[in-house]
């Protein structure tokens, strides 16, 4: 049985936050101890993203809540049994609760709370003064902000958009007076944090659980049933304090937990040349994909200037989409993972190359190209034999400027799975850990510097001694 269990391969995954990535770790680690191989795809993103990949089948299982179930995702009531009916209808299968609870809440400094009589939501909605600091998720679900505002009345109020953990560090600073808490959150207590009573249930129930594709083999969820009731309030906090706070890998925790030997670390080395070789298929594909389409339409820009106009606009246009907004058009069109970052690279890899041809081949002088045509080539043969090597600084220029920003960019990739120096970066700002964020941009920042030497090295080879 196990053999047969061992051929599986099943994609566990889990939001951008620190108790999802735990319990996406719990999950693998009990699917592997059932014989079935199980890989983690961590931090992708929010509600949305994970939910998509769930029905696209890219994903198998991944945590949640029945509180944003009921009100983001099959909307309707929230007891278990009216939930796994309605997720049933979509092809998902609701498990057991996992036995916790982790509920939306507002909290403030405690000293500060108590100095302005604060106890309450009612109590903050009577200060608008106050400067709040929100996750950007909270700012936009019908069962966050919106219905707290709408709820407790809060008029006025002075609100701004933060990652939710930046978010923790500017209560405690006290640059934001409150912020969203997720009530099983170790910087609570770390942080002396005072949660705020919800006197009128603004926030509903949030039961953990697994959510799993009705597809799978009934022994897999079996083996994920054998989390459900296990885990309480308490341990779950201890789980997210000694990932937050004792600075020990998900991995490991969910091994603790679960009382198995595993869950060790990589070195740093190891995992930075593992995201080298990741970050290297991003950039590579990407760029090389967006050389074969943009030198061809820089040179149909050239022989072709009203066409030209409306290539370069395109391509201007496709630089103004914000490259996260791009990462998450790609996402309905080609799920997750690298495909949808090495095409939103691609794109963003096409004005420049575009114009460095363009510009390159408009600033050869007129008399050279004339005596091209005096010599009797063919158009094809004086563009190989004269033209682009006339422009090929320019070009060459142009493919340079789209590898640097490549390299800078695929960092995103990891908000949707395409790993990378990004993973890193996302895992660091989430933990408040300066040396795995630097794990990520030190890399980062020394591979642009690489690519840009190359590129010089290269105009060197490749361009005529008389243009350098």
């Amino acid at each position: 049985m196990i053999a047969l269990f061992a051929l599986l391969a099943l994609t566990v995954g889990s939001k951008q936050f620190t108790e999802s990535v735990i319990l996406g770790e719990l999950a693998v680690q009990v699917l592997r101890g059932a014989g079935v191989a199980a890989e983690h795809r961590r931090e992708l993103g929010g509600t949305r993203v994970l939910w998509q990949a769930l029905l696209a089948g890219q994903i198998d299982v991944y945590p949640e809540y029945t509180g944003t179930i009921a009100e983001e995702l099959v909307p309707g009531p929230a007891d278990l049994e009216s939930l796994r009916a309605a997720l049933g209808k979509v092809g998902i299968d609701l498990g057991a609760s996992l036995g916790f609870e982790d509920n939306y809440a507002i909290g403030m400094q405690r000293a500060a709370a108590a100095r302005l009589g604060i106890r309450s939501l009612g109590d903050l909605a009577g200060h608008p003064e106050l400067q709040l600091g929100f996750s950007n998720e909270f700012l936009k679900r019908r069962d966050g902000w919106p219905r707290v505002q709408a709820i407790y009345g809060f008029q006025g109020a002075q609100v701004r958009g933060l990652d939710h953990q930046l978010a923790y560090g500017a209560v405690r600073s006290g640059a934001i007076a409150a912020t969203d808490l997720y009530t099983t959150d170790a910087e609570i207590r770390a942080g002396d944090l005072v949660v705020l009573s919800d006197e009128r249930k603004a926030f509903p129930r949030y039961q953990a659980v697994l959510l799993t594709r009705a597809s799978s083999p009934p022994a897999v969820r079996a083996a994920l049933a054998s989390l459900s009731g296990r885990i309480n309030d308490a341990a779950m906090i201890q789980m997210n304090a000694r990932a937050l706070i004792d600075k020990v890998s998900e991995a490991r925790v969910a091994a603790e937990f679960l009382g198995r030997a595993g869950g060790e670390e990589e070195s740093a080395w190891v995992r930075i040349a593992r995201r080298t070789g990741e970050h290297l298929v991003l950039v590579g594909i990407s760029l090389f994909l967006a050389i074969l389409v943009a030198v061809p339409l820089g040179v149909l820009s050239f022989r072709s200037p009203r066409l030209g106009r409306l290539v370069l606009s395109a391509a201007g246009v496709l630089q103004t989409i914000p490259s996260l907004a791009l990462l998450v058009f790609m996402i309905p069109l080609l799920g997750i993972g690298a495909g949808p970052a090495i095409v939103a690279l691609f794109l963003y890899g096409i004005l420049p190359i575009v114009r460095g041809t363009h510009a390159g081949l408009v600033g050869i002088a007129p008399e050279l190209a004339e005596s091209a045509r005096a010599l009797g080539l063919p158009d094809k043969a004086a563009l190989r034999l004269v033209e682009l090597p006339l422009a090929s600084r320019s070009i060459l220029s142009g493919i340079k400027i789209a590898a640097v920003i490549d390299v800078g960019t695929a960092t995103l990739g990891a908000l949707i799975g395409a790993g990378g120096y990004g993973q890193p970066i996302l895992a660091g700002i989430r933990l408040a850990d300066t040396a795995l964020i630097l794990e990520g941009a030190i890399p980062a920042a020394v591979l642009a510097l690489l690519v840009q030497a190359a590129f010089d090295l290269l105009e060197r080879v490749v361009v005529p001694k008389g243009l350098l």
